[in-house]
């Protein structure tokens, strides 16, 4: 499972850096595989795994901010691994053809 997730603080003014980057830690130390751009941070894992490091992404940051919006998109196939590269890498073949 792969999914795709946006945690952002409402109610805290323009510069939300320093909250994200509280979202981002969670994932980080989570040792699941994941990635972060400018909208999203993406992870995989099992299911409980996955919603586990999403519940407590937003904990960080609800702690800090009187409103949370979570924006959540999930590529749910059960025996797929490594989606996260595969994924890109398909593209990337596509694209040198």
């Amino acid at each position: 499972m792969i999914v795709a997730f946006s945690v952002t603080p409402l109610g805290v003014g323009e510069d939300v850096g320093e909250y994200v980057a509280e979202a981002v830690r969670v994932v980080r130390e989570s040792g699941l595989p994941h990635r972060t751009d400018a909208m999203f941070t993406s992870l995989e894992g099992d299911w409980d795994a996955c919603m586990e490091v999403v519940r407590k992404a937003v904990a960080a940051v609800e702690e800090r901010a009187p409103r949370v919006s979570l924006v959540l998109k999930a590529d749910i196939r059960p025996g797929v691994t490594d989606g996260l590269t595969a994924k890109v890498d398909s593209i990337e073949r596509q694209l040198a053809d």
